[in-house]
């Protein structure tokens, strides 16, 4: 066998516009605003909950606090992350390459084939439109 087809990640990356920060900053607003809706309306399930089980043994009102918490918890990390994220995205210049996922592709692998070409390929988009393929 002198040749396999396999697949290989591509890293796809956005030349970062004043369009694309614009966007990314929306959409981090909007997660962000989101997220305390979500805290607002576990804090209003909590006390409904608890006012309904009040003659309930204690154990239960502890399960449901731990419940509640573990909930008001998870979403208070994932806004922390976000504001993070903000920031960051405020600091960085026009320019700028980010990350924006991987794909993969199907890459015939030949014996000769020199892999570091192969492995590191990576598509540049700019505003939506592949500006460069490099490897």
């Amino acid at each position: 066998m002198d040749s396999i087809t396999v697949k290989m990640p591509v890293t796809i990356k956005a030349k970062l516009t004043e369009k694309l920060k614009k966007r990314i900053i929306d959409d981090l607003t909007k997660n962000i605003e989101q997220v305390d809706l979500e805290l607002q309306q576990v804090d209003i399930e909590e006390k409904r909950v608890i006012n309904e089980q009040a003659q309930s043994n204690l154990q239960n009102l502890q399960a449901i606090r731990q419940h509640f918490g573990i909930e008001r918890q998870k979403r208070l990390e994932f806004k922390a992350e976000a504001e993070h994220k903000l920031e960051d995205t405020k600091k960085l210049a026009i320019g700028a390459e980010i990350i924006q996922g991987t794909l993969e592709h199907l890459v015939e692998l030949k014996v000769g084939s020199n892999m570091r070409e192969l492995m590191n390929v990576e598509v540049l988009v700019e505003d939506d439109t592949i500006v460069a393929i490099r490897s």
